[in-house]
């Protein structure tokens, strides 16, 4: 009878057992809001990850007993979370977070897949929903700002994204219901009819979106004028190709471009908000500490620990303004001078070694010098046999060789000597470019070593030579002398320091795709070179090949062998898809993948056309979108810059497009005679009258025409 009554009124009997669930459920919701329980549901996801990942073809039965047991107790201990954390926090405020929400969705298609496995036998076809179970782990970004803006105004950018493929699905029906019209039926030539077609509606689709892809889409447009005639009366139908892919895939897809600019902008924006939001606290912070001081010490309580705190804070501002300061006030021009430091803990600034050493790296043309050396040295690596290393021209190339690293060691000694090793600051190796040096002449000091005592193991280190072309990258050095390629520099720095958390979402996407690739297509890309066989005990012995052109078959073996670019594992899923993000033979991979029937069966033209929406979406989600974020990471970053140079200059950008026209600006000048009774200037009127200029005009379309009734049949019809 105690559970029948209301929580809203605990009295009598009942009154201890509600205080009691009702402390139970706050210690409950305390628990699951604790750091520990988001780090076990994290652990949970990635060893559930691991075993989506090792599931592959051909796997052993011990390994699909395992996974399958795994899946249930891992789905179990997911509905535990959901089930406990829908009792925490109640229904209202559980639905109200999208990641519970996207977890009480998998959650539930996962269960309904095992209840129509176990009573109707097979998958229903929701075993895909397992993959995307995986995208629980963007929970990290709880602690990962940067990552945590980027996914957020990814999520935000939904609303423009399917207004933008309603748009697209609208402009791909229209196209293939108009090349239906003009080409349907009409694609039969004597090899048979071709893959891309407009015969049925979901083949023009395709077509169409293979054509937005711009992979072959040349060959199909020939195919379309081939079938109208040829050259002489199907030329006007490439009128439809070339607006296709006008005003598709140069217009229209170009519009995700927008978007993701608009994303990584928006992204960026609040990250730096964070960022400026939490210095403003610590200045805060930093303002009531002194504060307190003050008052502390106005009251005669002397705090020996806060003045010291407070006196090492501000000598900590200090010195970072100096040494802002000092970097400004840096001049590139002059003898530099030599590091008030101990080399080596041996020679000091006035030992005459050290001098000497200093005096010889910071001559005039000593830069100049080992820069023509390192140009000789890479055109003497490029021009070696690596066919014949024992050829007479590697034999000579081999004794530059050994002048070039000479060299080379002599300038890193010499720098070493002068700057010291690591330990202080300004020395030689904490700086990149001089790392590079010493890692590329100890790796050539080595493989001369093992070549020069005869061992064996310097022909497994003979590649470590090739290390030395890297010396080609020390021109770079001066970079920082090129005020606009220091910008190009600085911007390929700053984006590679961005990218890395648009690289953790594309990597987990691509991850997620190949996992429902291997799902789909698991063991289902095998055939037989003798395609009327569609199973490997059917495909032995040899067969006849006939070929146009020969007169008699040819004899070939039957093998039974999967294609190039297949599913069988996680690793060659993701290789398969990267070759279709790039566009190049994608449509084969998508025929290969709608003829896919069974596992360990051969294929079957069309089989299941619906596959083909796997690839739509990965083509919506990579080429058309995620590509684009790199660009528009590269365009922000340069707009930053371009910002930030005109801040310094206390500027802004109208400002400085008008100080740059202002000095660009030139008056108009415009020739005409002195004279107006000569005949020059009858002339000059002429030339210069608008009549004139429409003559010139008509004579270059007429030019141009004439140009254009050019034709290869010239000679033969008598002109």
């Amino acid at each position: 009878m105690c559970y029948l009554k209301t929580r809203s009124k605990p009295q009598g009997s009942c009154a201890g057992f509600w205080r009691a669930e009702k402390r139970f459920r706050f210690w409950i919701r305390s628990t699951v809001k604790t750091q520990w329980f988001y780090w076990f549901v994290i652990v949970l996801v990635f060893l559930n990850t691991v075993c989506v990942a090792v599931e592959h073809y051909g796997q052993p039965q011990y390994l699909s007993d395992f996974l399958y047991y795994a899946e249930y107790v891992f789905l179990g201990l997911f509905m535990s979370e959901m089930f406990i954390k829908m009792y925490a926090l109640g229904p209202r405020i559980y639905f109200e977070s999208s990641f519970n929400r996207f977890d009480c969705v998998v959650i539930s298609g996962s269960i309904f897949e095992v209840i129509w496995s176990e009573v109707k036998g097979g998958s229903f076809g929701l075993s895909v929903l397992r993959a995307l179970r995986l995208l629980r782990i963007f929970k990290v970004t709880k602690y990962w700002s940067s990552l945590r803006n980027l996914v957020i105004s990814l999520l935000n950018s939904m609303r423009s994204i399917i207004s933008l493929l309603f748009l697209l699905f609208l402009f791909i029906l229209i196209f293939a219901l108009l090349g239906m019209q003009l080409f349907g039926g009409q694609f039969n030539f004597t090899g048979g009819t071709p893959e891309t077609n407009f015969n049925t509606f979901p083949i023009a689709l395709l077509t169409v979106f293979q054509i937005l892809t711009g992979e072959d889409w040349n060959e199909v447009m020939y195919q379309g004028i081939i079938s109208q005639g040829g050259a002489k009366r199907g030329m006007i139908y490439s009128v439809y190709f070339i607006v296709l892919v006008l005003f598709g895939n140069y217009t229209l897809l170009n519009v995700f471009l927008a978007i993701a600019v608009d994303n990584l902008a928006n992204a960026q924006e609040l990250t730096a908000a964070e960022e400026e939001q939490v210095e403003e606290d610590k200045e805060k912070q930093l303002q009531e500490l002194e504060k307190e001081m003050e008052a502390l010490q106005a009251d005669g309580v002397h705090v020996e620990n806060g003045d010291s705190s407070a006196a090492a804070t501000k000598a900590k501002s200090k010195k970072k303004e100096e040494e802002k300061k000092q970097e400004e006030e840096e001049v590139t021009e002059g003898p530099k001078p030599m590091l008030p430091y101990s080399s080596m803990f041996i020679l000091s600034p006035t030992n005459p070694i050290r001098r000497g050493a200093h005096w010889v790296v910071n001559l005039r043309y000593f830069d100049f010098f080992i820069m023509v050396v390192i140009s000789l040295s890479s055109i003497a690596l490029a021009a070696e046999d690596p066919v014949r290393e024992n050829s007479p021209r590697n034999k000579i190339l081999n004794y530059f060789d050994y002048a070039f690293t000479g060299v080379f060691t002599i300038e890193m000694l010499l720098k070493i000597v002068d700057l010291g090793v690591i330990l202080h600051p300004g020395s030689y190796l904490r700086e990149f470019w001089n790392i590079m040096d010493a890692v590329v002449v100890i790796c050539a000091a080595v493989s001369f070593g093992f070549d020069m005592s005869g061992s064996s193991a310097g022909q497994n280190l003979s590649t470590i030579k090739s290390l030395r072309v890297l010396r080609v990258l020390r021109p770079l050095k001066t970079i920082k002398r090129v005020p606009k390629l220091k910008a190009v520099f600085d911007c390929v720095v700053n984006s590679l320091k961005n990218v890395v958390n648009i690289l953790i979402v594309y990597i987990l996407f691509q991850f997620i795709f190949s996992v429902i690739g291997v799902q789909l297509f698991n063991g289902k890309f095998f055939y037989c070179t003798d395609e009327s066989k569609h199973t490997a005990e059917e495909c032995q012995g040899s067969y006849f090949k006939y070929e146009e052109g020969d007169l008699l078959p040819k004899q070939e073996a039957r093998i039974w062998k999967p294609r190039s670019f297949h599913y069988d594992n996680v690793a060659a899923a993701m290789l398969t898809l990267f070759a279709v993000q790039t566009g190049e033979g994608w449509p084969q991979v998508l025929q290969h993948s709608m003829a896919a029937t069974y596992e360990d069966r051969g294929p079957i033209q069309n089989f299941r056309i619906e596959m083909s929406i796997f690839y739509i979406v990965y083509f919506i989600v990579f080429p058309f979108f995620f590509v684009n974020i790199f660009v528009a990471l590269i365009i922000i970053t340069f707009q930053e810059q371009g910002e930030a140079e005109l801040q310094d200059g206390e500027i802004d950008k109208n400002q400085k497009s008008c100080i740059d026209f202002t000095i660009g600006a030139r008056p108009l000048e415009r020739y005409m005679p002195k004279n107006r009774n000569t005949f020059k200037y009858k002339v000059w009127r002429i030339v210069v009258s608008t009549p004139f200029e429409y003559f010139i005009m008509m004579l270059i379309v007429f030019n141009t025409l004439l140009l254009m009734m050019k034709v290869s049949t010239l000679a033969k019809i008598g002109y």
